[in-house]
């Protein structure tokens, strides 16, 4: 055999082996890169929606898988907290929770803690209760967070018109919050509705005082407003020209008194 022979017969073999390499090594794809895991704690949420006032059960709350790097220190962990269901059944919801949302320590009033009414008051105001009627109670369509105005209703002996009585009405107080209504379920014609019999109305300490004098002088109505009407500023209590009959030498005359 002739070296040229040769020469081509080993570039031959050189060529198939490195073709062969190459083929070999198109099936062989380089491996992904590991991926990191997410770390995740588990923490309590609302199962449903719970309103202000509710009473809280077991049943509204659940566990939940969240990012860690997710959970705020104020949520509610298993981890630290594992019994927190059992701790927070029987507790008050001082403020809505929506499905969902994380459980928070500073929106529930703990059973055996300071009183619910309390602890929503804003600084410096005060609760006040006073009896209503479904006449007087919007038929009973009013309910907590709603605004309200106050209506003071009486009759006026007329000294000078023969001894009849007369009625008047004003407005005390305009566009106060509604804390709480006691609800009290009852079936009318077949259908079930609620009758409220006292209502406790957020005021400040001159309007608690305003309302207290009227209740001694009248009756009380509650007229609902609109929700359009909540950023509207609540009145203050302002003085009232009250009728009062002097009778002087037998002679009967009106005349007014500021209070």
């Amino acid at each position: 055999m002739n070296t040229a022979r040769i020469v081509v017969l080993a570039i031959a073999i050189g060529a198939g082996g490195l073709a062969a390499y190459l083929a070999s090594g198109s099936d062989h794809k380089a491996a992904p890169p590991p991926v990191a895991q997410l770390q995740t704690v588990d923490v309590l949420i609302a199962k449903s929606e719970i309103p202000l006032g509710k009473v809280v059960s077991a049943g509204d709350l659940e566990w939940q898988q969240w990012p860690a790097s997710a959970a705020s220190a104020s949520f509610v962990r298993r981890d630290s907290r594992p019994d927190a269901t059992k701790q927070f059944t029987g507790a008050i919801a001082r403020a809505p929770f929506i499905a969902g949302e994380p459980i928070r320590d500073s929106k529930l009033v703990m059973a055996g803690g300071s009183g619910f009414m309390a602890a929503v008051l804003p600084a410096g105001m005060r609760a006040i209760s006073t009896e209503i009627s479904p006449e007087t109670g919007a038929g009973g369509f009013i309910l907590p967070n709603d605004r309200v105005d106050v209506i003071l209703s009486r009759r006026d002996r007329n000294g000078d018109q023969g001894g009849g009585e007369g009625a008047s009405s004003e407005t005390i107080l305009t566009n106060v919050r509604v804390l709480a209504i006691d609800q009290t379920p009852r079936e009318k014609d077949g259908q079930n509705t609620v009758i409220g019999k006292t209502v406790t109305l957020e005021l400040k300490p001159e309007q608690a005082e305003v309302l207290a004098r009227a209740r001694q002088t009248g009756t009380l109505s509650l007229a609902l407003r609109s929700l359009a009407d909540a950023n509207a500023a609540s009145s203050e209590p302002t003085a009232r020209r009250d009728s009062i009959n002097v009778v002087r030498y037998g002679v009967s005359t009106k005349t007014t008194a500021r209070q």
